[in-house]
């Protein structure tokens, strides 16, 4: 028995070792995770002419009638989105080949070509004992043995349950936010905390579901208004901020034809069938009294 494993059952407390279920990370889930973190993580409020309130967030590639619906309150009787806002719009998704994450070389799926292509699963997220058939090889060799069950003895015959998942895919998806306001004050106090992300680098973290995710936000902060026209359209101030968010990829979503958890257990005990035949089986030599033979 490895080492790793041993030092696993002979922990003090075994409470600290819990199980999840991990939803497999699709570009939905990146999506999401970046649409929290700027209306509940960072949380932006600025000063309006109804007091210090919350900066809405709205994903635009939703349609108008679902946003019409979901939130009444971030458009006008004319379908204006009111002023503040924040517009998050996803522009382009990269397959960097140069970025391949934890998991550098390209893990095939063992027999690619045969039958066993169709279980899927590559990399290993989790090992643990397989209690019931731990159980039925113990019970099994006590019998033999002792003549009963469940004598305590040493059991080398351990079954392992290892669980695998398809090969992470890393992308690069860029996303485009779009900072408007009516006042020069309320975009100054909107933009402040996206320069202040990071501290001295441009680096977030993103987590949902149980899946981390790495945010950058770009340096240039591009400044336009309509002040400078003079015209008679309503005064209007915008700054858009571009963010890199590095992610991956955990098998097809819902066309996935390969389960996306596979359960594989080793095997513990390896038996040789005799070979046997209908007649001529008995060794018929001189003195087949000293020869020792098993039926």
């Amino acid at each position: 028995m490895p080492s790793d494993d041993k030092k696993y059952m002979d922990l003090e407390d075994p409470s600290i070792v819990h199980e999840e279920v991990l939803v497999p990370s699709n570009i939905e889930n990146i999506d999401m995770a970046l649409y929290e973190f700027l209306d509940k993580g960072l949380n932006v409020f600025c000063s309006t002419n109804k007091g210090f309130k919350k900066v809405p967030v709205v994903w635009v590639g939703a349609e108008r009638s679902y946003q019409i619906k979901h939130d009444q309150t971030i458009r006008d009787k004319n379908g204006s989105i009111i002023l503040p806002a924040i517009t998050v719009e996803r522009q382009s998704i990269t397959k960097d080949l140069a970025r391949k994450g934890g998991v550098f070389g390209n893990a095939m799926i063992a027999n690619n070509f045969g039958p066993q292509a169709k279980e899927g699963g590559v990399i290993t997220i989790a090992r643990r004992i397989k209690q019931d058939k731990t159980q039925n090889f113990a019970n099994a060799d006590a019998k033999r043995l002792r003549k009963q069950t469940n004598y305590p003895r040493k059991n080398k015959k351990v079954v392992f349950e290892t669980v695998t998942i398809p090969l992470p895919v890393y992308v690069e998806v860029h996303y485009k936010l779009g900072i408007s306001t009516e006042y020069q004050q309320q975009l100054n106090e909107i933009i402040a905390p996206f320069i202040n992300i990071g501290k001295g680098i441009n680096y977030f973290g993103l987590r949902r579901k149980g899946h981390t995710y790495e945010g950058f936000v770009q340096s240039d902060f591009s400044l336009e208004s309509n002040i400078a026209s003079l015209g008679e359209e309503e005064r209007k101030y915008e700054t858009t901020i571009q963010v890199k968010v590095l992610g991956y990829l955990i098998g097809d979503d819902k066309n996935q034809v390969q389960p996306k958890l596979v359960y594989r257990q080793n095997f513990v005990d390896v038996k040789i069938g005799r070979e046997r035949v209908i007649v001529g089986e008995i060794p018929t030599l001189d003195s087949p009294s000293k020869v020792k033979f098993r039926d």
